[in-house]
């Protein structure tokens, strides 16, 4: 596969990873690391879930609006939401893998129209090409 980058950006983490800080090399945001409680940490910082989560929820609400329009699929309103959820554990094989479910809504859309943007979404995202066969991803609209 062949990426023509348009953009870069850099990320820089300090301390111990999931208990450090982590942040963008410009300086616009730095972010405190703390491993969640049911990781066995305090949970009083961020976790890499967590910005995984709010980078697809993102991602993919762009994507879609960017298939809607591109595809003359119908119109994606300003008040449509994606929730991403983002789960990590131990998988069967060692170490940790990452399930996520994106929960989409479409105010006033037919379903069947947010079901076709909300597929032709996955194909745009770099996000679920990224995950494409990695991790499970379940979409749901409701």
């Amino acid at each position: 596969m062949s990426v023509d980058t348009k953009y870069w950006t850099e990320a820089k983490a300090t301390g111990g990873g999931r208990n450090g800080t982590s942040g963008l090399v410009n300086g616009q945001l730095t972010v405190t690391m703390t491993s969640p409680k049911e990781l066995g940490g305090s949970g009083l910082g961020h976790n890499p879930e967590e910005l995984f989560a709010v980078g697809y929820a993102a991602c993919y609400l762009g994507a879609m609006r960017f298939a809607a329009t591109s595809e003359k699929l119908g119109t994606v309103p300003d008040n449509a939401t994606v929730n991403a959820h983002v789960g990590i554990g131990g998988r069967s094989e060692g170490g940790f893998g990452l399930k996520v479910r994106l929960v989409v809504t479409m105010p006033g859309v037919d379903r069947s129209v947010a079901e076709k943007i909300a597929e032709r979404g996955h194909f745009i995202c770099p996000y679920s090409h990224a995950t494409k066969g990695n991790i499970e991803v379940v979409t749901e609209v409701v």
